[in-house]
């Protein structure tokens, strides 16, 4: 799907993703880290932790495998953002959760 406003190429051209996991950070959930926010890749799918979050998986993901745009994955949040550009639009198309999804509890 292109968007003739987009701030970048890589905004433009989103295609549909699913997350690959409604359940949080994917290696928080491995590890047992928690996470402040999600971020969803829209290359991939990946669900990953943001900036604030004390591992950053949304932004390693970004590093490993440059997959360029991600977008917020919290509820009633509808921004994206380019890593390679440094460039956010909103809104950008992609699910978003019903509810916040908090980490487990630590054991």
């Amino acid at each position: 799907m292109a968007d003739a406003g987009a701030p970048c190429e890589h905004l433009a051209h989103l295609k549909a993703v699913q997350p690959r996991t409604q359940d949080g950070c994917e290696e928080c959930l491995k590890i047992g880290s928690p996470w402040v926010h999600l971020r969803l890749c829209l290359t991939c799918g990946h669900v990953g932790c943001c900036d604030d979050s004390p591992m950053r998986h949304a932004t390693a993901h970004f590093h490993a495998t440059s997959h360029p745009v991600i977008k917020s994955y919290e509820p009633g949040e509808t921004w994206g953002w380019c890593y390679v550009d440094e460039a956010m639009d909103d809104p950008v198309p992609g699910p978003t959760p019903r509810h916040h999804i908090s980490p487990p509890p630590r054991r």
